[in-house]
């Protein structure tokens, strides 16, 4: 099943109305938009979705609504995570899993433990999990790195751990998981800017942002960059770099929502403690997104 998620990858938004519900209408715009733009898979509920600001209740209707309006195009992965392995094993036990065909599993974060700690933490909850998982290390988010070492631990001694989305940005910690890693298990980009030099070394794919406004063509980037096509892909990486650097100008969602609002596939609505990026950066997207070329 791991096979299924290589490729491109996105970690969908979670489109919200102006007094502050979800916007199903929205996210019904933005899944059609990425799965004819071309991605291989679709992440429900990761960092991009704002899903630490969602009810329980919320979370159950956008994942319902994943489940209906993608109706299997392409596969779909949950964002399931968090800081207490109990919470996060009730969670898993509480799912049907209906139509969801992996999960990616967040670092713990704030509480900072130690390489063994984040050995059991995982190993717990690829004990209760009745899907494929894929790890996620974030260090920028959660004060915490999961080591290559704990990482190739996890590969060998979990049969269901069978991924990770590396967001670490070390790229000597990235070489030496895939150097030394079983053949299936799947090495994911989590950074746009990085996702090629990382294909050039072995990754299998990217679990995007950008990929949301510009699916064809970073998907497109991604398919020549994973066949070796290495003089076309750059050319997309080099077109697309000035638009991921401002998406992230002032932090993640805030940035990819300016740009489906200036595309006009949804409104530009975040949560608190989330807001709006500044005015020079929506002018500056603007400006590099009606200058953009999007033949990929």
């Amino acid at each position: 099943m791991s096979a299924n998620f290589t490729g491109t990858g996105v970690a969908v938004v979670t489109p919200f109305h102006a007094y502050g519900t979800i916007d199903f209408s929205a996210l019904e715009n933005v899944l059609n938009h990425v799965i004819t733009g071309g991605v291989d898979f679709v992440l429900a509920l990761g960092t991009t979705s704002e899903a630490v600001t969602l009810s329980k209740d919320e979370k159950n209707a956008v994942l319902n609504f994943f489940v209906e309006t993608v109706d299997k195009r392409v596969p779909i992965m949950l964002g399931v995570g968090g800081n207490n392995t109990q919470e996060v094993v009730n969670c898993i036990k509480s799912l049907s899993f209906e139509g969801i065909d992996s999960v990616l599993s967040v670092a713990p974060y704030y509480n900072k433990p130690q390489q063994k700690g984040l050995y059991y933490h995982f190993k717990t909850i690829a004990g209760a999990c009745p899907l494929p998982i894929f790890l996620y290390n974030v260090p920028s988010r959660t004060s915490g790195n999961i080591s290559a070492e704990t990482t190739l631990r996890l590969a060998e001694e979990a049969n269901n751990i069978v991924g990770i989305k590396e967001a670490s940005g070390n790229f000597e910690q990235i070489m030496e998981i895939i150097k030394n890693k079983p053949d299936d298990f799947k090495v994911l980009s989590g950074d746009d800017m990085l996702t090629l030099p990382l294909l050039s070394i072995g990754a299998e794919g990217v679990i995007s942002v950008v990929a949301n406004a510009f699916p064809k063509e970073f998907s497109s980037m991604v398919k020549m960059g994973m066949n070796g096509q290495f003089a076309k892909a750059r050319d997309i990486h080099f077109r697309l770099t000035e638009i991921i650097k401002a998406l992230f100008a002032d932090g993640n969602p805030s940035g990819i929502k300016a740009a489906l609002d200036i595309l006009g596939i949804c409104s530009n609505n975040l949560r608190l403690p989330l807001v709006k990026v500044n005015k020079s950066v929506f002018n500056q997207l603007k400006l590099l997104i009606d200058e953009f070329d999007f033949q990929a």
